[in-house]
């Protein structure tokens, strides 16, 4: 952190004791401690809380679309490019997490607030975002709208279901195992 400004400290305190211990259970001063900077520089970068958590949910948006665009960068075909948000979520998965992997971090932020609040529509953004980008790729192969609706929304449950079981279990293998079972998934859906 010694090279990073006083903002990108601050948030990258509050990503790790967000993800580790809750948004609800990180103080503002647990924060500023962990990021070594005064409380007076938080509020100068974070007008509140609500503006820190909001770039924390953006912030680990844009962290997964860049390990997904990263996996996409390998790809050359419809099907192997779905297959690479798989790998992203397994990269997000596999992180060097302080207390291990405890599962989704929007997910769990999302879980943390009201219903129809901003920080839960945020995350049904970018939720929106990785079906989009499933449904993208499948209309290049399943020219069938509606076949290909119903595809992307089993693909999407088939990623989300894993991803939660990969934080209970906390191992990234099950999101292998959705893997494999979305590609066979795909390939009897495009015949």
């Amino acid at each position: 952190m010694n090279n990073q400004s006083a903002k990108q400290k601050i948030l990258a305190a509050a990503a790790a004791l967000f993800y580790n211990d809750g948004i609800q259970n990180t103080g503002i001063n647990a924060i500023t401690d962990k990021a070594g900077v005064a409380k007076m520089s938080l509020y100068n970068n974070f007008a509140t809380k609500s503006v820190l958590i909001s770039s924390y949910i953006y912030e680990r948006h844009q962290e997964w679309l860049s390990l997904y665009e990263k996996r996409l960068i390998h790809t050359s075909t419809p099907v192997e490019a779905i297959l690479a948000v798989f790998d992203a979520y397994q990269d997000h998965a596999e992180f060097a997490y302080e207390k291990g992997f405890r599962g989704c971090g929007l997910l769990n932020a999302a879980a943390e607030f009201p219903a129809r609040s901003p920080e839960r529509l945020a995350v049904k953004r970018h939720k929106d975002e990785v079906e989009n980008i499933i449904s993208t790729h499948l209309s290049t192969i399943i020219p069938n709208h509606e076949r290909c609706y119903e595809l992307t929304l089993l693909l999407t449950f088939l990623l989300e279901g894993s991803m939660v079981r990969a934080g209970l279990e906390c191992s990234s293998a099950k999101i292998q195992v959705a893997k494999a079972i979305a590609k066979s998934i795909i390939e009897k859906g495009v015949k």
